[in-house]
């Protein structure tokens, strides 16, 4: 959504930034309130940098200047962020874990439905519709995700392809065209099997979704289509844990879309699948 807030923006572009810059972001991820309430130059000297470094990230983030990023910041709810992004400690009781990570994972759908942007996904799903078959990508917690997603369009009635191995994953990816799609997904996107794998794509004109936490990724910068996700990390829960609850709604979104664009051929092939499994049950 192009309506995104400052706090969602600065994380949404972290991975791009310098190290002047992301000691500015974390500045402000951490500490909203001080934005609100301080001038340009104590923020400046808080962190040992120049008034105009700090002036030049609020105008990379989208903003005429640090006011104009204040006043923006002033204007979120800051206090329900910061709270349901609160960290999980030792003493917390089992009831208290548990309702941190369902808000932690919750908000994630949130911030990531807040990135979603509909152009994109009007061309993933047009892409989808109109590729010879379909081809899931993923590395690590990505590669269950990838299954997952290979476990869901199989009902679509189209063709659709995945494999565990990252080797047959690369082999794989070398023989599709440009008449066929894939869907890589990764956390970071940044991890080198799945760059390897974009690259060969790339060469063959292969058209590519691409589904990661940072809009600015080797991986999305080299995508046909980038659907970003949007997670947050605590002290006992990485970000990509989260995240991988945003990459599976994306998939479930692509799903239904699809089969809904594609009504009678998606309930043909639901009906000859039901047929088949129904075979198996006592």
């Amino acid at each position: 959504m192009d309506d995104q807030s400052v706090l969602l923006k600065i994380k949404s572009n972290y991975n791009s930034y310098s190290d002047k810059e992301r000691l500015i972001a974390d500045y402000i991820l951490d500490t909203p309130e001080k934005i609100i309430h301080n001038t340009i130059n104590q923020v400046a000297d808080d962190l040992n940098v120049a008034d105009s470094t700090v002036f030049r990230f609020c105008q990379k983030v989208g903003y005429k200047g640090y006011q104009s990023l204040k006043l923006s910041i002033a204007a979120e709810a800051i206090t329900p962020i910061k709270d349901i992004h609160e960290q999980i400690e030792l003493g917390d009781s089992t009831m208290t874990i548990v309702e941190k990570v369902f808000q932690t994972n919750a908000q994630t759908l949130t911030d990531t439905l807040e990135v979603c942007n509909s152009a994109a996904f009007n061309q993933a799903i047009d892409l989808l519709s109109q590729a010879s078959s379909i081809e899931f990508f993923g590395s690590g917690g990505s590669n269950v995700v990838a299954l997952d997603a290979y476990h869901k369009f199989i009902k679509s009635g189209l063709t659709v392809t995945y494999n565990a191995d990252s080797h047959m994953q690369l082999m794989s990816a070398s023989q599709l065209t440009k008449n066929d799609i894939a869907i890589v997904i990764s956390h970071s996107g940044s991890t080198k099997d799945m760059i390897d794998i974009v690259e060969t794509l790339q060469e063959n004109s292969v058209p590519i979704i691409t589904i990661t936490n940072f809009v600015k990724s080797k991986l999305s910068e080299n995508g046909t289509v980038n659907l970003p996700t949007l997670s947050s990390e605590t002290s006992f829960r990485s970000e990509a844990m989260s995240s991988r609850i945003a990459q599976l709604t994306i998939i479930d979104a692509l799903f239904t879309n699809l089969m809904i664009k594609n009504e009678q051929k998606a309930k043909q092939a639901l009906t000859k699948m039901r047929q088949a499994i129904a075979k198996k049950k006592i």
